[in-house]
């Protein structure tokens, strides 16, 4: 509900809700009231013309009826909300207190106690009309009182008339008409702070939702009879979805989690406990109580095992790269050492056994030199500095480089790649990446024209990368391992350390690297984020 401009503009009475003309149709039915008893009394006699006056009783039952019929069109007008807010309260009580005066001069002035009257029309007007215009309606009816008793004491030629009772009714307008200015003030200050707390209140309804929604562990909220009241993604994510989407119940997602909520209603404690869920999940429940009594409904946090251990096992390879690295640099002195004092031995050497055997030495400090620089590469895998790449115009330029330094055939290589795909990446990681893989494709592929095809397409704000041979492919059973550190598939070659580095390297760019199925051979994406 957006706050109601309350100022005497036309604008601001367009846009008034329902409940200011619900309350002045409520103000009008009392004012219909009043005519009735004023027209019955006027009928029955009841209601008789001062003589002193000099007017007769048609014009009493004349301004009684008119008066009637003035509510009920007034009726209509509401209905009709014409003419707008404002004007109407105006006109209705200014037409109250021209005949209510009116009907004081009739019946003899102050002393009939008519001018009472006049009093719940003021409060009723200050109050809907939330305290505009109320001082100046209590100053019509305080003119209107001391008109007609200045007009009484003219045309009686009482020159010692008594204004004191006027005087004391015109008081008592304006102290009703200020208490309802005070009220009204009171009623829209209220009104306003509580459409800021509704503000606020909803505000942080929606910060909840958005904390909720983007942590990590699932989180369910349940009533007392166990109704699923709300849930975030994460939680629809490990449970799955219930079998029923109306008013579901925790049991409906997964019975052992109900179960489990219903033992801890009960005071037990659950300790490590561990459910299996339906999308093979590993899940650890820990309650939390909405209320002191358990019963009153929980929170319920859903942690995932899984991917508790895989952060765990993330930490631990983060700290087994850190020591190896360290480890690495320290045996680079001693392997540099058994490199040169190898070539030493081989330039004295003049036997076909010493020669074979510095060769061997010389062999293996490479490789181990090689494995070092991979470790110390892994080690600086962080400093990533993305920048722009025209992907196509990369692509071509590194199949050139390869094939001048690792001496592949330039028929064996082939891209496909759109001329204006653009991809955010750091370059010489981009280069390790693929130099890696291309490598790869090259030992294990025919080694025939078309062998390795390089593709690289868009997908939705991603670019995705195909580097694809035509070798044997990788076999089933050693694909999960593919990645893991210092795993090979071959045990002549390499350090086991190229993938791992690859995937780490492209994990620090945002991207990610996968080996993905084929119809030959083996096939690797790696997918990156495009320059936005």
């Amino acid at each position: 509900m957006a706050y109601v401009p309350y100022p005497y503009t036309r604008h601001a009475n367009q846009h008034y809700p329902g409940a200011f003309w619900r309350s002045l149709l409520l103000f009008n039915l009392y004012r219909l009231v009043i005519a009735c008893i004023l027209a019955i009394a006027a009928v029955t006699l009841s209601l008789q013309v001062e003589p002193d006056t000099g007017m007769t009783r048609t014009t009493l039952t004349a301004l009684v009826f008119g008066y009637l019929l003035f509510s009920v069109v007034s009726f209509l007008t509401i209905k009709r909300r014409w003419p707008i807010f404002n004007i109407q309260i105006t006109a209705q009580v200014t037409v109250d207190i021209v005949i209510i005066i009116s009907l004081m001069y009739l019946k003899g002035g102050i002393a009939s106690g008519l001018g009472l009257l006049l009093m719940p029309y003021l409060a009723g007007a200050g109050m809907i009309s939330r305290g505009k215009m109320t001082l100046f309606h209590a100053s019509i009816a305080s003119i209107g009182v001391l008109f007609i008793e200045s007009l009484r004491m003219l045309t009686q030629g009482d020159v010692k008339a008594d204004f004191s009772q006027p005087a004391l009714l015109c008081l008592g307008y304006f102290a009703t008409a200020w208490l309802a200015h005070r009220l009204a003030q009171y009623a829209t200050e209220s009104e306003r702070v509580a459409l800021q707390r509704g503000i606020d209140l909803a505000n942080l309804a929606q910060i909840n939702q958005l904390v909720i929604q983007d942590m990590p562990d699932g989180v369910i909220v349940i009533d007392h009879a166990g109704l699923v009241r709300s849930h975030n993604h994460q939680a629809e994510r490990l449970l799955g979805p219930p079998r029923i989407t109306e008013k579901p119940k925790l049991s409906d997602y997964l019975p052992s989690l109900e179960a489990a909520a219903s033992n801890w209603r009960q005071g037990h404690t659950q300790g490590d406990l561990t459910l299996k869920t339906p999308t093979g999940k590993l899940i650890h429940p820990r309650f939390v109580p909405i209320a002191a009594d358990r019963n009153a409904g929980a929170v319920i946090f859903l942690e995932d095992i899984n991917r508790q251990q895989a952060m765990s096992q993330q930490m631990k390879l983060a700290a087994l790269g850190r020591l190896t690295a360290n480890i690495a640099h320290e045996v680079r002195n001693p392997l540099s050492s058994i490199s040169h004092a190898a070539e030493l031995l081989a330039e004295d050497a003049h036997d076909p056994l010493t020669k074979k055997l510095t060769r061997i030495i010389r062999d293996n400090t490479k490789r181990l030199d090689a494995m070092v620089q991979d470790i110390l590469q892994l080690n600086r895998r962080d400093r990533a500095q993305p920048e722009q790449i025209r992907l196509a115009s990369y692509l071509h330029a590194f199949i050139d480089e390869a094939v001048q330094a690792e001496g592949i055939p330039a028929d064996v290589l082939s891209v496909a790649c759109p001329e204006d795909l653009v991809i955010g990446f750091d370059r010489n990681h981009l280069h390790q990446v693929l130099w890696n893989l291309v490598r790869n494709a090259w030992r294990y592929c025919r080694q025939q024209p078309g062998s390795i095809v390089l593709t690289a397409h868009l997908d939705g704000h991603q670019a995705n990368i195909d580097i694809n041979d035509d070798g044997p492919g990788v076999k089933p059973e050693l694909r999960a391992q593919l990645f893991e550190p210092f795993f090979t598939t071959d045990d002549s070659h390499g350090s086991g350390l190229g993938l791992y580095i690859a995937r780490e390297v492209a994990a620090a760019n945002h991207a990610s690297l996968d080996l993905i199925d084929s119809d030959r051979g083996a096939a690797f994406r790696l997918t990156c984020r495009t320059w936005q």
